[in-house]
């Protein structure tokens, strides 16, 4: 049964993540879902789902983040494995890159933590960011989109 958007299976797999990991908390948000999954001090873990919700029309970019500047093909930079995603290189760091800026092939865009190794993402593609789509601090999953670039012409 799929409860709030997860079926039972997608959650039991995330709550053995954050205790084989000893990770401190795991988010997933995807469109019409989301779930957080957080570890306590005395070893338990507490789960936080949102039921699906439906949204009418064309949604708008995420929080903070501006309109593509001009429509046209968009290149994906996809997540090359399961991991927890990170914006900065470090903590209190700045983001590595920013909706707007542009990007070369083979820039590190962002870090995967998986199995308490930590791996800089590589931009695939030249262009400029016109949508970040994974958020810092979250589960992302093999081929998931991380952000997505204009290409250069």
């Amino acid at each position: 049964m799929a409860e709030f958007g997860f079926e039972l299976e997608e959650v039991a797999a995330l709550v053995r993540l954050v205790q084989e990991h000893a990770l401190e908390r795991v988010e997933v948000a995807e469109p019409g879902r989301r779930i957080v999954i957080a570890s306590s001090c005395g070893g338990g873990v507490h789960t936080q789902a949102t039921a699906p919700v439906a949204v009418a029309g064309r949604a708008g970019p995420p929080l903070g983040q501006k309109e593509p500047a001009e429509a046209g093909p968009r290149l994906a930079i996809v997540s090359p494995m399961v991991g927890v995603f990170y914006r900065a290189s470090s903590p209190g760091a700045p983001p590595l890159v920013e909706v707007g800026d542009r990007v070369e092939v083979g820039q590190p865009v962002g870090i995967i933590e998986a199995m308490k190794v930590f791996s800089e993402i590589p931009s695939e593609h030249a262009g400029t960011v016109v949508e970040i789509v994974a958020r810092d601090g979250t589960l992302v999953r093999t081929g998931e989109p991380l952000m997505y670039l204009r290409a250069d012409t």
